[in-house]
């Protein structure tokens, strides 16, 4: 057994040192242009995921089903630029989000499976590695992200029409 033991350690340390060659010998390519290796894909999306589960846990400090908040939410949601990387309801994305990797997800497909709680996390804090920033870098407030969570939750549910009303110069 204590050969066994040995063995499995040995194999252990042999692969840490291979894995440390590999990403610190330069063999990883950080290239935009390359997709990652399916290992490291799916190990990246598993931390994302378990991370915001964990720390999306705020709660809202008003009605994130009240139209006014939503429409407030659309509004930031354009000026704040999130529009260029996601697209919206009836306008595409920016030619330039098309280099980011990974690619900004299609928030009509995510919202549904979100929490607000974690909409508001993500938008506040951003994500390392993805291009996302930190709103809550840029001090915008708590309830301006809020707004944009309410927003991005009701997406998949916005008309072109409305939402181009919403986003109208005033």
């Amino acid at each position: 057994m204590k050969t066994f033991l040995a063995f499995i350690g040995l194999l252990a340390i042999i692969v840490a040192i291979a894995a440390a060659l590999f990403f610190f010998g330069g063999f990883y390519s950080v290239a935009g242009t390359e997709e990652d290796p399916g290992v490291v894909n799916w190990s990246l999306i598993q931390v994302r995921q378990a991370s915001v589960a964990r720390h999306g846990k705020d709660t809202p400090p008003f009605s994130l089903d009240d139209p006014a908040v939503v429409q407030q939410g659309a509004r930031a949601f354009s000026e704040r630029g999130c529009v260029n990387c996601h697209g919206g309801p009836g306008v595409e994305w920016q030619k330039f989000s098309e280099g980011l990797r990974p690619d900004p997800p299609d928030l009509k497909e995510l919202a549904p499976q979100r929490e607000p709680q974690q909409l508001f996390w993500v938008i506040k804090h951003g994500i390392k590695m993805t291009g996302m920033p930190s709103f809550g870098a840029i001090e915008v407030p708590d309830r301006e992200i809020w707004t944009i969570a309410a927003f991005v939750k009701k997406l998949p549910n916005v008309s072109e029409a409305d939402y181009k009303a919403w986003t109208a110069p005033r």
